[in-house]
């Protein structure tokens, strides 16, 4: 049974991969041809083409590698300076930028001439290229708002779990006591295992941030707690003590190997997983979505412990970059795990949101052949066009992107080198789940 949900876990993934491509697509060909361009091929997929139907204009198909997908626009480069498509040339990096124009006309049909990418404005063009990662994004928003107003998310409650014996420094590297230490506040003034926090010094308790700010804010005070023991109300009166505790990321969370000193009470709080309201969501999405462009930033730092985890002894690291490969394997263990099927699916749609996060901060990157650099190339464009015209020079045209393809060759088999040294620690050491 176990194989079988592992293997169903990898399907669903497949099928929710597949469906965030075509959703991907989605945003370029209804922009496209909103705008009038000829579109004359949506797929899903790359390599050998599974099935396909033609409706309309557009050929619509499914390929055997779903690794990506892909809508052909007619005219995405300019023809040459004298407005034809150049012969070969024997030079490698000329033949790249030539090939490229071909292939950008290669499909030219009777009455295209003005249904081409390159003859539309620039805010357009800007436009069309967005409309791709940004439909992930918004896909991602939904999946996350709605898991985490529905189902909820793991959060620190005001319901206290254990209860220290004595106080200890958070850098030491101990949790048991010694005869000289001291007291734990919680346990001196009678805290027990079960309470629930409801106010602190007669003010109301919301949420576990707002009573671990208000412990730490007062060292040295002797404040009032009122506590929820078995349906009954009752009032504690412990003395806080100044204490080396973890720094916090001001939501809660601890902030790994720093310390600061503040007011310390001595319990663990319990957790539980419960919804969010709007606001907190939309809170909560802001902060992962600044999170994952601090990650996609650093991901050059993380390549040699990736590299030691593929071919060395090293171990994989839970925020190691992860591919299509170790993210359908997560999966298909979200699927194996024992817990309930809501939170089995709400883990899946967590995951899901997360790989449409990830392909909106990925395509904006502004590098071709990614959808960031076509909106590079578009405004500077727009910059160059209107900068000649204040200076009343002549137009210089549409930028040639053609051009920089050498730099996209280069680009793209820098990602497929990365792309293939995630697949081989995704397979060999892959990130586990627990």
């Amino acid at each position: 049974m176990t194989t079988l949900m592992f293997i169903l876990g990898i399907v669903v993934f497949v099928i929710g991969l597949a469906f965030s491509i075509a959703w991907h697509e989605l945003g370029h060909f209804s922009t496209a041809r909103l705008f009038g361009v000829r579109v004359p091929q949506f797929m899903v997929g790359f390599g050998p083409t599974l099935w396909s139907r033609k409706k309309g204009e557009t050929e619509y198909g499914v390929k055997a590698i779903p690794l990506g997908g892909f809508i052909r626009m007619i005219g995405m480069i300019p023809p040459g300076p004298d407005g034809r498509i150049e012969a070969r040339s024997t030079s490698p990096w000329r033949g790249m930028v030539e090939d490229a124009r071909a292939a950008s006309f290669e499909e030219l049909q009777p009455g295209d001439e003005t249904r081409l990418f390159y003859m539309r404005k620039p805010w357009k063009r800007v436009i069309v290229m967005f409309a791709g990662p940004f439909m992930n994004l918004i896909l991602a928003v939904v999946i996350f708002v709605g898991v985490m107003m529905s189902f909820g998310v793991q959060t620190q409650t005001t319901t206290v779990s254990k209860v220290s014996d004595c106080v200890i420094s958070a850098s030491e590297n101990r949790s048991k006591c010694k005869d000289s230490d001291q007291e734990a506040p919680a346990k001196a003034a009678g805290l027990e295992p079960g309470d629930k926090i409801v106010a602190f010094d007669g003010a109301p308790i919301v949420d576990w941030s707002s009573l671990q700010a208000d412990i730490r804010d007062n060292p040295g005070k002797q404040v009032t707690l009122t506590v929820e023991r078995q349906g009954q109300q009752v009032e504690l009166t412990p003395t806080l003590i100044k204490n080396q505790v973890s720094r916090t990321d001001g939501d809660g969370g601890y902030v790994e190997g720093e310390y600061v000193y503040a007011g310390w009470l001595g319990f663990t709080p319990a957790s539980d997983i419960l919804p969010l309201s709007f606001g907190q969501s939309v809170d909560r999405m802001g902060d992962m979505i600044e999170n994952g462009f601090e990650a996609l930033i650093s991901l050059p730092a993380k390549i040699p412990a990736l590299w030691d985890a593929a071919f060395g002894d090293g171990e994989r690291e839970p925020d190691s970059p992860m591919g299509v490969v170790g993210a359908a394997r997560v999966g298909g263990e979200i699927f194996t795990l024992d817990i309930p099927a809501t939170q089995q699916f709400a883990s899946f749609l967590i995951l899901l949101a997360g790989f449409n996060l990830s392909l909106f901060l990925f395509n904006m990157l502004p590098l071709l052949p990614l959808d960031g650099g076509h909106i590079a190339g578009a405004l500077w464009e727009s910059v160059r066009r209107n900068t000649a015209k204040v200076l009343r020079r002549p137009d210089p045209g549409p930028f040639d992107v053609a051009k920089l393809m050498p730099v996209a060759y280069v680009v793209a088999g820098i990602f497929v080198c990365f792309t293939l040294l995630v697949l081989i620690a995704d397979v060999v050491n892959p990130v586990r789940i627990s």
